[in-house]
């Protein structure tokens, strides 16, 4: 498996690179997940951290790259909804 060297920004982790392991695209996920466990037992905190793009190119406006940022709310939600499904609020 292939890694890329990727900065996180804000959150406990500001400032860090962390080698993430990319898919087959050469893309690394979406969200990436930080469990840090409680000391009194209970279940771990978990930080949440979006992929968002480093940056781009002064000349052909490539991107540079991708970098992750804190998210304090977690990890959004995501419905799947198909063309024959009832709208939402509908019985």
């Amino acid at each position: 498996m292939r890694s890329e060297n990727t900065p996180f920004v804000g959150g406990p982790m500001d400032g860090r690179v962390l080698p993430v392991l990319v898919g087959p695209t050469g893309h690394p996920p979406k969200w990436y997940r930080i469990p840090v466990p409680q000391g009194d037992g209970s279940p771990p905190m978990v930080h949440a951290y979006r992929r968002v793009p480093a940056g781009h190119t002064k000349r052909l406006g490539l991107q540079r790259g991708w970098k992750y940022e804190y998210a304090p709310e977690g990890v959004e939600r995501r419905e799947v909804r198909w063309p024959w499904s009832k709208p939402k609020g509908t019985p």
